[in-house]
């Protein structure tokens, strides 16, 4: 059975959704959980924790922890699927018009969701504003992954004209309209500011706090990352190549 917002019309529609895509982070996201739960405090939420077929403890300790955080939902894909997907999965059951993403190892820090969440819908944004995206003000990473990020982000950004300075920042909040207007593929999570400006849309982007991973390791390595990230850059480009815009449609 798909999960989708058709399952949920009983709830409250909160003002943002928190999505976050968990594999094999059993240590991380109860703290994680605890830590959204604290920033939005003062926001009607929902968290929805999305279980990609994890070989460890994630999806048992995530099932815990219902009990404990009313505003938890938990999905869990029946096969591994990777990143993309879960963020894909949780922004279709999502019931508010407004997503944050975190990465689920604790690096990202829930605490700048709110400062994210009040430029998207401050008084006087741009009509079609629909992404505000985290940039890692103090990387907290090795020197071998900085430097591989920076030089990613320097080729990705221009050939793509993205506007991102650190599109690898797993903390974003958009519209949830606006992402599910473009076009999906494995990896798209490293390309929403570059798809959002192929739509129309504008994005804008927030310094934010980066944190050393406590539990777990990384499920990325830099020679992963380059070697798939040549395909997905053809892809992108193409897909550009390719986007017509009507610059608003009128209905006569």
């Amino acid at each position: 059975m798909s999960i989708d917002q058709n399952n949920t019309e009983s709830r409250a529609v909160p003002h943002i959704s928190v999505v976050v895509p968990a594999y094999n982070e059993a240590e991380n996201v109860e703290n994680l959980a605890r830590e959204i739960s604290n920033a939005l405090s003062d926001v009607p939420y929902e968290m929805i924790f999305i279980d990609d077929a994890s070989s460890d403890e994630t999806k048992s300790v995530l099932m815990g922890m219902k009990s404990r955080f009313p505003n938890l939902r938990v999905l869990a894909h029946r096969e591994n699927a990777g990143q993309s997907r879960g963020v894909r999965t949780g922004v279709r059951a999502a019931l508010a018009p407004v997503i944050a993403t975190l990465d689920s190892d604790g690096q990202n820090d829930p605490a700048d969701i709110p400062a994210l969440f009040s430029q998207l819908t401050r008084e006087g944004a741009p009509e079609t504003l629909a992404m505000v995206g985290g940039r890692r003000a103090k990387r907290i990473d090795s020197a071998a992954k900085k430097i591989a990020s920076r030089f990613g982000n320097g080729v990705r950004k221009k050939l793509l004209k993205d506007e991102a300075d650190d599109t690898g920042c797993g903390l974003k909040v958009f519209k949830r309209d606006a992402f599910l207007d473009l076009p999906y593929f494995d990896h798209i999570h490293r390309y929403i500011p570059a798809l959002m400006l192929r739509e129309g849309y504008q994005i804008e982007f927030c310094d934010v706090n980066h944190r050393a991973r406590e539990f777990g390791v990384s499920k990325y390595t830099n020679f992963g990352r380059l070697k798939v990230s040549i395909a997905d850059l053809r892809g992108v480009i193409w897909l550009r190549s390719r986007m017509r815009l009507p610059g608003g449609v009128d209905e006569l």
